[in-house]
């Protein structure tokens, strides 16, 4: 599934090639996605332009004139732009096409996307309102971090994935940045340290801005706006590698489930 950094690295590789540019249409292939997709999208966005794109959590925000578009990519979705006319295949659900012959489509093998209008503040869309904050904002750190750990029983990977208190920690990062804190995914996340919650507060920013530098990671499917695998998979430290060699102290990693995510730590480096 596409997590911050993928998402970071989509927009990035589509925003310059659709900003300020004219809309001659929206073209549907399918009715329903995760949700059913607005059925007037195509009259509110023809003959505009989008001036604004921006991603919060996962999602990804096109604002116009009189209206945003609210975009999400799923399980296994994919935004890309050409400019030349590409009929297209299966799996490829909509497109955006602009005055100067380019066209934005969204693919989706699993059809978990989403894709919706407002015209209203896209920030106060019931699917954005109540985000937590961003991880590579200034309002995130570790003081942060440990006044809505207390007393949470709950573990610590999974605190630092809800999304109403961070947003955009998905699975593979979390686990890398527990990792580099030293910290182990099942402890109790009101049990962990203010001390500690800046380690791991830093370790977030530093492994999130790390795989944004790499393109993302590209596990299965994935691949950004220029069909290019993500390469942060080479500089994985546990993610993927339950049962394999520590790569600090060489005892096995230790491989376990956790809120039914895949989770994986040194029983002898973190604690």
């Amino acid at each position: 599934m596409p997590e911050l950094p993928e998402v970071e690295t989509t927009l990035r590789g589509i925003e310059k090639k659709i900003l300020n540019k004219k809309i001659i249409s929206f073209v549907s292939r399918e009715k329903k996605l995760r949700w059913l997709i607005p059925t007037n999208i195509n009259k509110l966005v023809k003959g505009k332009k989008i001036n604004n794109a921006f991603r919060r959590g996962k999602y990804i925000i096109f604002q116009l004139d009189e209206c945003a578009l609210i975009i999400h990519l799923g399980m296994s979705g994919k935004l890309r732009v050409f400019n030349k006319k590409v009929s297209p295949k299966k799996h490829e659900h909509w497109d955006l096409n602009f005055s100067d012959n380019w066209t934005l489509r969204y693919t989706d093998i699993r059809k978990f996307g989403v894709l919706d209008l407002t015209k209203q503040n896209p920030l106060e869309h019931r699917l954005l309102k109540d985000l937590g904050p961003e991880p590579l904002g200034n309002s995130f750190n570790g003081l942060y971090l440990f006044e809505k750990s207390r007393k949470k029983s709950v573990a610590v990977k999974q605190f630092i994935m809800n999304a109403k208190i961070v947003v955009g920690v998905g699975n593979i990062y979390a686990n890398e940045a527990l990792f580099k804190a030293g910290i182990r995914p099942t402890r109790q996340a009101g049990k962990v340290t203010k001390n500690q919650y800046e380690i791991l507060s830093s370790k977030i920013i530093e492994v999130l801005k790390e795989a944004i530098s790499e393109g993302g990671t590209t596990l299965k499917d994935y691949s950004n706006a220029e069909e290019a695998p993500g390469y942060f998979k080479k500089k994985l430290e546990v993610y993927g590698r339950g049962k394999q060699e520590c790569f600090n102290c060489k005892k096995e990693l230790k491989e376990i489930r956790l809120g039914n995510r895949s989770t994986v730590y040194c029983n002898n480096c973190q604690s």
